[in-house]
């Protein structure tokens, strides 16, 4: 079957029970009713804080064949679904499903536990180094599911991914299982991702390296939603969670694509007091942020709220007053946690208020603007966020198709060239945000506008950017390299499938040969 990016897609998929194709970025309309979780019971005065993981697993009722859930908050630094899957190993428990809301680097330690059979299965919203690489020569027995934000959200919420057992780092947690991310000597800000899952998991585990008393302040995710709880010396390393502030780039190239970023935001019908927006935690989106205060400042105006995973530029332009509130799914550098304990107007919330689709109402669809990365697009405007030019794994869709299609606005901002190869492809190697969502991209070289969108195009006619056609760009990239040469065709076996936010497969993976 042809989907609607053109992306051919297999009628059938071995490990996956339902195929439908990508038909357009607003085109599912769904029916049904959202699932429940179990209904628990909790006898007065009984003891949730248990000895050890061994005990939880036990106390959870956890089997093969299960799936467990993890949150990626603590990035590089997480230590607790190691821990979590050692002791499921002891405990002689295999063919389990992992649905984590990401995978970082520091995950290649459980390549043994798939190799073991322990882990048979997962589903994730990004996947990259040694473990993209395990994922890419078929050694799974089932396809990965590969999600955005909002879709793991809707997963979850539509009973598409039933969570047996969450397991939840939490940096502060008291007696009776309460929560919050911003307390503890392993803080690591919002929580937005573990909320769904909490709230839907037939089980859920808090593993904690900061015991309080009962009740803890600030609440994250309510003692109501927790069964059990286990102290582990600890639960994340600070340096791989957050270290210092995000900064702002120096590096010429990015200097100018910020500033053609900040650009089109001055010249888009848009840029209004009260405009929202969000900005990624690359460098050229946080460089871009510095010539976008300029601009306000010049203009007397303030954003009434920004949103997404919050950076200390972010919450250094709310502190000036620049942007009036902060909603934080996922917090990125020491200066957002502590604005995020100590400011009410910096909000934590949840993936699925953030940008789950089938709701009534995302916070990503009352955005005017958004800064998103890619690692290539082509002139459809496709952007490809999830793997390299020759099928690599190596990054997450994250939030990146949520915001893109929410957005009054969606700017794509890369270089021209990286590496001697040209990112404006004919087609990019996997679709991950339909072109039909994407307005501008912005490049070191120049600025193309998508052609539907007219009102930009007339708009941006009063600036001076060097606009052109995509094409243009492309020719310009080619003169400097040379046409490239094609990535060697992959096997027909599929690995991974390509979620839309709604649900549909946008694309696949295919084996490495």
């Amino acid at each position: 079957m042809k989907n609607a990016v053109g992306r051919e897609i297999p009628e059938n998929i071995p490990g996956l029970n339902k195929i439908r194709p990508f038909e357009g970025a607003f085109a599912y309309q769904p029916t049904g009713r959202l699932v429940g979780p179990k209904i628990p019971v909790n006898v007065p005065r009984t003891e949730k804080t248990l000895k050890s993981i061994d005990q939880a697993i036990e106390a959870t009722g956890l089997r093969d064949g299960m799936t467990i859930s993890f949150h990626h908050h603590f990035r590089n630094g997480d230590y607790v679904m190691l821990m979590v899957i050692e002791a499921v190993a002891r405990k002689g428990i295999k063919d389990l499903t992992i649905a984590p809301s990401s995978l970082s680097a520091v995950q290649d330690c459980l390549i043994p536990y798939i190799d073991r059979g322990v882990i048979t299965a997962i589903e994730t919203s990004g996947i990259r180094e040694k473990l993209g690489d395990l994922v890419c020569s078929g050694k799974l027995s089932k396809p990965v599911i590969i999600r955005t934000h909002g879709g793991r959200a809707r997963a979850i919420e539509s009973g598409e991914t039933h969570i047996d057992v969450a397991f939840i780092g939490a940096p502060a947690c008291d007696t009776y299982g309460n929560i919050n991310g911003v307390d503890g000597p392993s803080a690591c800000g919002s929580l937005g991702y573990p909320m769904v899952d909490a709230a839907y998991a037939d089980r859920v585990v808090a593993i904690t390296d900061n015991l309080v008393p009962h009740p803890l302040y600030p609440i994250s995710i309510p003692q109501s939603l927790v069964d059990f709880i286990v102290v582990v010396d600890k639960i994340g390393d600070p340096n791989g969670i957050a270290t210092g502030s995000l900064r702002i780039s120096n590096n010429p190239k990015e200097q100018v694509i910020s500033r053609y970023a900040a650009e089109v935001i001055e010249y888009s019908g848009y840029f209004k007091d009260s405009f929202s927006l969000q900005l990624g935690s690359g460098g050229a989106s946080l460089t871009a942020a510095k010539f976008i205060k300029e601009k306000m400042l010049k203009q007397k105006i303030a954003a009434s709220f920004g949103v997404g995973g919050i950076t200390g530029v972010m919450v250094e332009m709310h502190e000036q007053g620049l942007i009036k509130r902060l909603f934080d799914t996922q917090t990125f550098d020491t200066p957002s946690i502590r604005s995020l304990k100590e400011n009410p107007c910096h909000v934590e919330v949840s993936a699925s208020l953030y940008a789950n689709p089938h709701s009534r109402g995302p916070i990503v669809n009352n955005v005017d603007f958004v800064i998103l990365s890619a690692t290539e697009v082509d002139v459809d405007f496709n952007v490809n966020v999830l793997t390299g030019s020759t099928g690599r794994l190596m990054g997450a869709p994250g939030g990146h198709p949520d915001t893109s299609a929410g957005s009054s606005v969606s700017i794509i901002v890369l270089p021209l060239i990286r590496g001697r190869r040209p990112m404006i492809q004919d087609r990019v190697y996997t679709v991950v945000t339909p072109g039909e969502t994407v307005d501008v991209i912005v490049t070191d070289y120049g600025v193309s506008v998508n052609p539907k969108r007219k009102d930009l195009i007339d708009n941006l006619r009063n600036s001076s950017l060097p606009v052109m056609k995509i094409e243009e760009l492309q020719r310009k990239a080619y003169q400097m390299t040379g046409i490239p040469t094609p990535p060697l065709p992959p096997s027909d076996e599929v690995v991974a499938v390509v979620e839309y936010r709604d649900g549909s497969i946008i694309d696949v993976i295919r084996k490495s040969k």
